[in-house]
């Protein structure tokens, strides 16, 4: 499965997400890639889907996931000859293409053997120092990529690939996918705090919670806005809850594919709205690398990406946000 170092849902709750048979409102659950998922659909005929949620989930993880041995981009890591990637392979692949280049390289799936030196993969945390940063990075570019029809073509055999800021996006926007040829027209699909919204639950449109961005690892949770979200994607990517400490300094998750290092900006989190999940939960954490003026300017120069953001950020040691003006009428901050 795709998994994560710390499973904990990162900015985002579900609002009034309850089952209601008198509007056959279903609501599926389980868990996958490290974390949970939730599915609340409106059904005519009341059939559950779990069961054919619970099977693309698996055959997600068999391309995608770097804790699956055998799986697509496991055998790629590892060098093995004549592997031919799937549809779900080359989907993510492409669209990190895509955000990857729009960014300058600040979204990199290349940082593979970067988030296993740093201890958030599947590795133990190695000795790092600045030496040791700089071995990796020459393995860190992901113009050293191509796709050869269904073949991957790796520059230098030492680069790895790590999908994990953009599979669970997704993966999102495949189960959403199934919903929809299955005729579910009003639906909220979440996985590990990324989620899709169509149509709307009963009359309302459906609401999602911000999390506040506080280190307090309690299950009390205290929100910071509540967004109403109509056939479009969000995902929030965080910096104060995926960390570890060591001497006194903490290091959070979300490299800097040019450093090598954690992003340190003044972005708390960084939470986007797009029309597929997939492209916000990429660029959510390419904002965590980018800091808030540069991302600003970032929208402000590709207004077609259609991308609505909601940021945390903290001036001074004090929290403020900024929010996309057009999000404005959709978002109510709490204080």
């Amino acid at each position: 499965m795709i998994k994560f170092l710390f499973p904990i849902l990162i900015g985002l709750v579900l609002i009034s997400a309850c089952q209601s048979k008198k509007n056959n409102l279903i609501t599926i659950d389980g868990e996958a890639q490290g974390t949970t998922w939730h599915i609340s659909y409106l059904s005519e005929d009341t059939i559950n889907h779990k069961q054919a949620i619970d099977s693309i989930l698996k055959d997600i993880d068999r391309s995608l996931s770097t804790y699956v041995p055998v799986s697509i981009i496991s055998r790629i890591n590892n060098n093995e000859p004549d592997i031919l990637v799937d549809p779900y392979f080359t989907d993510v692949f492409n669209k990190s293409m895509e955000v990857s280049q729009r960014t300058e390289g600040l979204f990199d799936v290349t940082v593979g053997p970067l988030v296993n030196a740093w201890g958030f993969g599947f590795s133990k945390k190695a000795n790092i120092d600045s030496t040791r940063i700089d071995s990796i990075l020459q393995y860190v570019d992901y113009k050293m990529l191509n796709l050869d029809g269904n073949r991957l073509i790796k520059q230098k055999k030492e680069i790895q690939l790590d999908f994990n800021a953009i599979a669970q996006g997704y993966t999102v926007d495949v189960l959403a996918s199934y919903l929809n040829k299955k005729g579910v027209e009003n639906y909220l699909v979440e996985l590990g705090g990324e989620l899709i919204a169509k149509g709307k639950k009963n009359t309302e449109s459906w609401k999602v919670g911000i999390d506040q961005p506080t280190q307090n690892t309690s299950s009390e949770r205290k929100l910071e806005a509540i967004i109403e979200l109509t056939n479009r994607a969000l995902c929030t990517s965080g910096n104060y809850r995926k960390f570890y400490e060591e001497d006194g300094k903490r290091f959070a998750h979300i490299l800097d594919p040019r450093t090598g290092f954690p992003a340190r900006q003044n972005i708390l989190s960084a939470t986007v709205i797009a029309d597929d999940t997939m492209t916000a939960d990429a660029y959510a954490t390419a904002f965590m690398v980018m800091g808030l003026d540069r991302s600003k300017q970032f929208l402000e120069e590709n207004k077609d990406l259609n991308l609505e953001v909601f940021f945390i950020y903290d001036e001074n040691n004090t929290w403020k946000t900024y929010t996309s003006e057009s999000l404005k009428n959709r978002i109510k901050q709490i204080h």
